[in-house]
């Protein structure tokens, strides 16, 4: 059969798992349009990183070779999956693990506590020596918009820091924090007003898309951080940008944009009071060769007529 492998930025699918027996191609660019259905061509499969590129119905009518669509993780909302059915493709995920995301979301913390990037520079550059002033994490409050298995991992690595964890979601009940010694917030406003560090972990759907905007980062303190490594659209892009161009916050460190790979003359990448990783969370050794190994199992799966871990 022939493969695809889409967006693999940093050249590794073929060195992280035994594609014996698989045609396959990589594409290290991002691609759209046109040259994204040039590449795939008459590919019968193609296997892409989780919402790196949206499979749309007019995608789908586009590619009447492919009958295999291979995702990273085991949700993919980019994904039409009626249109898969429509189109006669079957859609497989793979396995995935809560830690690395958890692991770049403190990194990100850390970076803008302690200002590790500029003063990593000056460093570099000969230039001042101890030239900023950290933020000690001690006694600080940590909000958390989401409690699900990522939340709850970083709350546990703020209560080690000794900060005071709250959280809050749409449907959270006292019980789930409780258990974990968090306090639950009685609103996205009280959260927002009373965190010195805030960190999205929510699930994009209707009622997350835009649910940090512009009324809300007004509740945040001067002082605060916010982090996003979940999903852009969660927090307006715009009213973000200007909060942060006022010094209405004090810094974000971001992970997740409306648009991938982010243009190079966005305002996101000149701002000083901006910490941001290009879509690393998932992106770590373990967490690829699980991808790439489970990949090559759902083709070899679906080839004997038995696919394994359908999604829809």
């Amino acid at each position: 059969m022939r493969c695809v492998v889409l967006d693999d930025y940093q050249g590794v699918a073929t060195e992280l798992a035994d594609w014996s027996g698989i045609d396959v191609t990589t594409c290290r660019e991002h691609l759209e349009g046109d040259a994204l259905v040039e590449a795939i061509g008459d590919a019968e499969v193609v296997v892409i990183m989780r919402e790196r590129t949206p499979f749309t119905a007019a995608l789908f009518e586009r590619l009447p070779a492919l009958r295999l669509l291979v995702t990273s993780g085991m949700r993919n909302a980019s994904i039409d999956l009626d249109a898969a059915r429509a189109n006669g493709v079957t859609v497989c995920g793979t396995a995935s693990t809560s830690e690395p995301p958890v692991e770049l979301t403190w990194a990100l913390i850390l970076g803008l506590a302690r200002n590790l990037v500029r003063e990593n520079n000056s460093f570099r550059e000969n230039g001042p020596w101890q030239s900023t002033i950290g933020t000690g994490l001690a006694g600080k409050t940590l909000g958390l918009l989401g409690f699900g298995k990522i939340g709850v991992k970083v709350a546990r690595v703020g209560a080690a820091f000794g900060m005071d964890v709250v959280a809050w979601s749409q449907n959270l009940t006292a019980d789930r924090t409780d258990a974990e010694g968090v306090r639950l917030a009685p609103s996205k406003e009280k959260l927002l007003a009373e965190s010195d560090v805030v960190s999205v972990h929510l699930v994009l759907g209707d009622r997350t898309r835009g649910l940090i905007d512009a009324d809300a980062l007004r509740h945040m303190r001067p002082s605060a951080f916010l982090v996003n490594t979940s999903r852009a659209a969660i927090v307006e892009q715009d009213a973000l940008i200007e909060a942060l161009s006022a010094n209405r916050i004090a810094s974000a460190g971001l992970d997740v944009f409306e648009q991938e790979p982010l243009p190079a003359d966005h305002p996101l990448r000149t701002l000083p009071n901006v910490l941001a990783t290009p879509h690393l969370g998932y992106v770590t050794d373990g967490n690829y060769r699980t991808y790439f190994r489970e990949a090559v199992e759902d083709i070899h799966a679906f080839a004997a007529g038995t696919p394994l871990r359908v999604l829809g």
